[in-house]
């Protein structure tokens, strides 16, 4: 589990697929909404507040995103009000599911992502390069159902699923190929 806060009233908590499933919850489980993965996520947005120091009174707002091949994103957030009147102690959580349309891997040298581009050349799919922090990432758009194993398994033989949100990607990392990038690589760099 990792946590960010991102304001004085909010806080990220990112967790793996490893760490939901040590907690016996699946993907399944989390769309079904169900009354047992409502105690388990109070349970771990409990920990993750308890460990930024933020305390949970008031009007919460828990959102849900799936990573489809990361893990799952939730974020906390407390109504600017309540931050003001804490001396009423309820909880009132709000819970949203989403999914987040994208695949993000990240790789250690250009040669894995040439390698990966290849691969995936006669593809149908929108593939954005980027580099952040002397890693490459490629962001995997437009991925239709029927391709989507596919492009994790190949994703996942060159590179490793990341963490990092495509916010941050966007705003620190530098664009080096937008939208086909796997396309141009795989015209000036061969197999």
């Amino acid at each position: 589990m990792k946590l960010e806060r991102l304001t004085n009233n909010k806080i990220k908590i990112f967790l793996t697929f490893d760490d939901l499933f040590d907690r016996g919850i699946t993907i399944e489980d989390i769309k079904a909404n169900s009354l047992k993965v409502h105690k388990l996520f109070q349970e771990m947005v409990e920990e993750a507040c308890e460990e930024m120091n933020f305390k949970m009174s008031g009007s919460i707002a828990v959102e849900i995103f799936s990573l489809q091949a990361q893990g799952v994103i939730i974020v906390v957030s407390k109504d600017e009000e309540d931050i003001l009147i804490d001396e009423d102690e309820y909880l009132d959580l709000d819970v949203r599911i989403g999914e987040h349309p994208y695949i993000l891997y990240t790789f250690a040298d250009i040669e894995a992502v040439i390698q990966l581009a290849h691969c995936v050349k006669q593809m149908n799919v929108c593939i954005t390069l980027y580099k952040f922090e002397s890693q490459y990432y490629l962001l995997i758009e437009k991925v239709p159902e029927e391709l989507y194993d596919t492009i994790i398994s190949l994703s996942a033989e060159y590179g490793y699923a990341s963490t990092l949100t495509l916010y941050k990607l966007k705003e620190y990392g530098n664009c080096i190929i937008s939208e086909n990038a796997h396309l141009i690589l795989t015209k000036y760099f061969s197999k």
